[in-house]
């Protein structure tokens, strides 16, 4: 019942290996950062508006949020910018923000 009902809705399972708890703390770490950098702040109001939240949050962390593992940098690297003001765009309705140079 539950396979079914995820395949459904277009999500893979991807289940845990049998004595690895390492596997298991990248997704919890994930689950995180969704919790407190998207779903924390807004009131959900159901199916749909989660889906429109969830769907905006993985292009934001997917193309423009810094990782640890990247040096502190986004998925799609920057370049330097030294000449212009620095100003600040609104992500995810204004939760977030990335400053630029115009």
């Amino acid at each position: 019942m539950y396979a079914r009902r995820i395949r459904a809705m277009g999500i893979r399972d991807h289940p845990v290996a049998a004595l690895s708890p390492g596997q298991d703390g990248h997704i919890e770490r994930l689950i995180g950062s969704i919790r407190r950098e998207r779903l924390d702040h807004p009131m959900v109001s159901g199916e749909a508006q989660l889906r429109r939240i969830l769907k905006t949050y993985a292009i934001y962390y997917n193309e423009m949020r810094t990782h640890w593992s990247l040096g502190k940098n986004a998925t799609n690297s920057r370049g330097s910018e030294t000449v212009g003001t620095i100003v600040a765009m609104p992500i995810l309705g204004g939760l977030h923000h990335q400053y630029v140079r115009v």
